[in-house]
């Protein structure tokens, strides 16, 4: 009887090796490299089957011109959830393979489950390796749905009886919750293991090829914020999207990390409530307090995630240190680009803050990577260091670099469109993004600005 050959894959990047190593070539990580075994029938393929093997393949598929190939794209599926159908390019694509990734208790399967059962004419498997049926019963009669005849839900781990069942069902969309708790009975490691996961998702992937049917896997994070499994998990599935969010707060993000159907820009805001998730259509009047007037350190900048505009408050608090060391603590910020900023504010403005503790925070517990952040960080940090609040009817986009210049920013358009829409009168700016710009098109009045101290000049005199 053969020996089971082991083999090393890396569990960041998917890279094999036949040996283990400290050191992933590929990725540059330590201690990555993790053991699986390789199928003993494998070994004994010979090259003349595998020849053959390929020849018959080749006879199969023969190769065709490019202008004989339909470029029309099959009829997408309608989630009946627009910041859903947005995230995954305009819909469901018949055939494709999701992967719905996030922290425990973010809403994954909050997401997945009142989605389902809200889609009306389709026929749904939803396969828990998680739950109980019991649980999920408890969990949909907290959602505001209709009855749905056509869902159906199975509590298996076994990949085997998962595709008894689809045959017998023949569902038009499955669900696996999770895909790290299935496992085959081809690979003899445990549930959630690189090789299980990688077995399962790859006999996934030919069940949605050759059928037509979706279908959405739902993956674990790990400590580190990535995936688990190893990253050809990600190189396998179509779509990957990530659900993001503090579980202290109520908003969630929705964001496309791969899609090879639609953009990756796009991004989905939800609200978590007791009865479900609900869709945020404006999330600009959600994210500003309305009676901040009179109150220092409060900034409102014009941000983009994705392509999405919408208007966030910066709140900052700097006092005294009351230790000898003083904090720099970044609630929904970069806390490096924080101490960059302050270093800026004190080298070019003039301002001390070295024996100052600041805290930044950005109100709703969203976190914002655009960098048109910068200027109303420097604004908020400005505001609450003198204790004078900025006037209502302001807000501001702008980058700073590290001479203290105002760099100018992308679609800054929609930024201040957003601005205008939402009441605002006043839009500081970089002066870069008005060349050619047409300002008759917009009744806010812009202040366009080259450095640091004109806008800060502007906003407090």
């Amino acid at each position: 009887m053969a020996k089971d050959k082991i083999a090393y894959v890396c569990s960041n990047c998917g890279q094999e090796s036949p040996k283990w190593i400290g050191k992933c070539p590929a990725c540059g990580q330590w201690n990555t490299y993790k053991e699986i075994k390789v199928a003993p029938e494998s070994l004994h393929t010979t090259a003349t089957t595998a020849a053959a093997s390929a020849g018959r393949t080749l006879r199969k598929n023969r190769p065709l011109r490019l202008k004989d190939i339909s470029s029309q794209d099959d009829p997408r599926i309608d989630m009946n959830d627009e910041e859903l159908n947005r995230v995954l390019g305009g819909g469901l694509v018949p055939g494709s393979i999701v992967l719905l990734g996030g922290e425990p208790g973010i809403g994954k399967s909050t997401l997945s489950l009142q989605t389902m059962l809200r889609l009306p004419g389709k026929h749904i498997l939803y396969v828990s390796g998680e739950e109980s049926a019991h649980q999920l019963k408890m969990r949909a009669e907290r959602i505001p749905h209709e009855d749905n005849d056509n869902f159906m839900i199975l509590c298996d781990n076994s990949l085997e009886s998962i595709f008894e069942h689809i045959k017998d069902e023949k569902p038009d969309l499955v669900i696996i919750d999770s895909i790290q708790t299935i496992a085959t009975e081809d690979v003899e490691s445990s549930a959630g293991s690189i090789a299980q996961v990688r077995e399962c998702a790859s006999a996934l992937l030919r069940f949605a090829k050759t059928s037509g049917v979706p279908v959405i896997l739902i993956g674990h994070i790990t400590k580190e914020g990535t995936l688990a499994g190893p990253k050809i998990l990600e190189h396998i599935v179509d779509t990957v999207i990530q659900f993001e969010g503090d579980q202290h707060y109520m908003y969630r993000i929705l964001r496309s990390m791969k899609n090879r159907f639609g953009s990756t820009s796009e991004l989905g805001i939800y609200e978590m409530r007791q009865d479900g998730l609900r869709q945020v259509s404006n999330p600009s009047e959600l994210l500003l307090t309305q009676d901040h007037d009179g109150l220092s350190g409060i900034a409102i900048s014009s941000a983009i995630e994705g392509v999405r505009p919408f208007l966030v408050e910066t709140q900052a608090l700097v006092s005294s240190a009351a230790y000898g060391t003083p904090q720099r603590s970044a609630t929904g910020f970069d806390q490096r680009r924080l101490n960059m900023l302050l270093a800026v504010l004190e080298k070019r403005v003039g301002f001390k803050l070295m024996q100052k503790d600041v805290f930044i925070n950005i109100a709703g517990g969203l976190r914002v990577t655009d960098l048109a952040m910068d200027l109303s960080v420097i604004a908020a940090v400005l505001s609450s260091n003198v204790d004078t609040p900025i006037e209502s009817g302001w807000c501001m986009a702008g980058e700073v670099g590290l001479s203290g210049e105002v760099r100018p920013v992308n679609r800054i358009e929609q930024r201040i469109a957003e601005a205008e829409k939402l009441g605002f009168t006043h839009m500081i700016v970089p002066q870069h993004n008005l060349q050619g710009f047409n300002r008759k098109k917009f009744s806010i009045e812009l202040h366009p600005v080259r450095k640091v101290e004109e806008a800060l000049r502007a906003l407090f005199g």
